[in-house]
């Protein structure tokens, strides 16, 4: 144990560290964590933090979930990697868990959520030449403006955010923006006989938690289906009960016929992503024509199972929407309390956003500085948007605290 606390790092060490020998993408809180367990988090120094990011909701499940632990402890022991060069025991399991778990005939494997994006493009674009009858290399795909899908070249050719696209270029052709939330726009575009697929998050998240009119998704895939073009919702952050149901398409009763899963598809444990089609869409690529080295590892595999397997069990879905209720609930009566700082409130489920109107040059980062100091980790995107997602596993006493440290937070500004 001596030893152990000797080689404690410091957090000013720790951040000094990652500043000098890390690359500079990314602007953290100034917090260094050591540990999770649940809801909570600690830092080095052991103070305790209700985590309210749930890191993008890869960890849906809560921090450390003993029984996603537990299979990734057992798998990791026997085998680990095979490649795809050879047939292991665990994926076959695991493909036919997830296709059942979803409604699909189908699962390509792959690892981050960018992965999962570029696998559906590259799908929707075969699907669109080989049985749609699009002139080779004509095929569009159709992105709402203000996405966030990933990161890659193609997909950064697909945003709108000049942070993410400038000095970035030359771009990705072939990939057409229209208004979210908009319906009788994208109808427009569909009119275009080359267009192959719809890429759309059912609620964009990194936007600020921007919930489409009720409706919208539903809409979108009535044009899709009259107009013979696939219908792919990117359900990385939104699904795995992040919004109160297992996909936010289920809202809306739309089986998307190509759905991009990632992040919580490990309960925040290990890099898993999925990409989930039917046999007409799927079969579309053949050996050697896409792949990945990682991709249904035997470890993502039994680990995979297992998050999708916890959310089931502890109904974390149903928790998200009773809390998710009471959650936005809370924020709209801060929001009428502090309407001069608090411009905006909206969410569905366990994902909730606040937009904070900037103050005696105090901004949203300022915000989430202090809900830090109080015990509680968000991070503004945008500027002036602090989202709220908590790990499902979080009980109403738990929300309630958090809530007491919004509004104290709130208040203080």
């Amino acid at each position: 144990m001596e030893t152990m606390m000797h080689n404690k790092i410091s957090a000013q060490k720790a951040i000094e560290l990652e500043d000098k020998y890390g690359a500079h993408n990314y602007h953290p809180l100034p917090v260094v964590l050591e540990r999770g367990e649940g809801v909570f988090v600690w830092d080095v120094n052991g103070k305790q933090y209700f985590d309210f990011l749930s890191a993008y909701s890869a960890v849906n499940q809560g921090h450390c979930h003993p029984k996603i632990i537990s299979a990734l402890m057992e798998q990791a022991q026997k085998l680990t990697l095979t490649s795809r060069a050879f047939y292991n025991d665990s994926l076959g399991e695991y493909e036919k868990f997830i296709t059942s778990y979803f409604g699909f005939d189908k699962v390509l494997p792959m690892n981050t959520g960018a992965e999962g994006v570029e696998t559906a493009l590259k799908l929707a674009r075969k699907w669109a030449y080989e049985k749609k009858g699009v002139t080779e290399n004509e095929a569009k795909i159709i992105v709402c403006k203000n996405n966030f899908h990933g990161r890659t070249i193609s997909i950064i050719s697909a945003s709108n955010d000049p942070d993410a696209r400038k000095n970035f270029g030359p771009y990705t052709p072939g990939i057409i923006s229209v208004e979210y939330n908009n319906a009788d726009a994208l109808a427009e575009l569909l009119k275009d006989k080359s267009v192959a697929a719809f890429l759309i998050e059912p609620i964009q998240g990194e936007a600020g938690v921007v919930v489409p009119d009720e409706g919208y998704l539903k809409k979108c895939y009535e044009l899709c289906k009259a107009n013979n073009v696939l219908f792919i919702a990117d359900e990385i952050q939104s699904g795995l009960g992040r919004t109160g149901k297992i996909l936010a398409c289920d809202h809306e009763g739309v089986h998307p016929d190509i759905l991009i899963l990632g992040k919580a598809l490990s309960g925040g444990t290990y890099p898993v992503s999925a990409v989930l089609a039917s046999d007409e869409i799927m079969l579309c690529i053949k050996p050697g024509q896409h792949g990945s080295t990682y991709g249904g590892n035997p470890l993502a595999c039994k680990v995979g199972i297992a998050a999708l397997t916890v959310l089931k069990e502890e109904k974390l879905s149903e928790n998200s929407e009773r809390l998710g209720k009471i959650l936005l609930n809370e924020l709209n009566l801060i929001q009428a309390e502090y309407p001069d700082l608090v411009k905006l409130v909206r969410g569905k489920g366990l994902f909730c956003a606040m937009i904070i109107a900037e103050r005696n040059g105090k901004s949203a980062w300022d915000v989430c500085i202090e809900l830090m100091k109080n015990g509680l980790l968000a991070k503004p995107t945008h500027g002036d948007t602090i989202r709220f997602a908590p790990p499902l596993v979080i009980n109403e006493e738990q929300l309630m605290e958090c809530v007491a440290i919004i509004r104290k937070v709130v208040k203080q500004f």
